[in-house]
């Protein structure tokens, strides 16, 4: 007989979301690449790039707790603590504390993020759309047509 392996889930279900997972890890990379700022304003830079780095995660675990119109909301500021990252990894590539293949790496990651972020945001859009007409259909008219219930992604 064949076994069928299960699938856990986490506790924290953002957890399970492949962009979280890649949040995390640009976050990391970026500490790890700005590790021993040498002046004030390398300092600067390093405190306020983590900072959105981190930020990208932090909003996408909020989001996810919330209605899926509250998500698409924090995966939005998500896309805005990306766009940020992009211009941090700008200033350091032309202050030299980026070369140009961390430059390279650091927008691949942020590219892949956006892409991740707008098919997720996509996705929350039909489904939320998709409750909609279904609710429309049955005519009680009392269900939210962004649904609070339970996410399932």
């Amino acid at each position: 007989m064949e076994q069928q392996e299960e699938k856990v889930v986490s506790f924290f279900r953002f957890e399970d979301l492949r962009i979280y997972g890649k949040a995390t890890d640009y976050a990391s990379w970026v500490m790890t690449q700005l590790s021993a700022p040498r002046t004030d304003s390398e300092r600067a830079l390093v405190s306020s790039f983590c900072h959105s780095a981190y930020d990208i995660a932090l909003n996408i675990a909020e989001g996810s707790s919330r209605s899926k119109s509250q998500f698409d909301h924090y995966l939005k500021i998500a896309k805005t603590a990306i766009r940020e990252c992009v211009v941090y990894t700008e200033v350091a590539h032309n202050m030299g504390v980026f070369g140009d293949g961390q430059f390279e790496q650091s927008r691949e990651f942020l590219m892949e993020m956006t892409r991740m972020i707008g098919a997720l945001i996509i996705s929350l859009q039909r489904s939320a759309e998709r409750r909609f007409n279904r609710d429309n259909e049955e005519g009680d008219g009392e269900a939210d047509a962004f649904g609070n219930e339970e996410m399932s992604y």
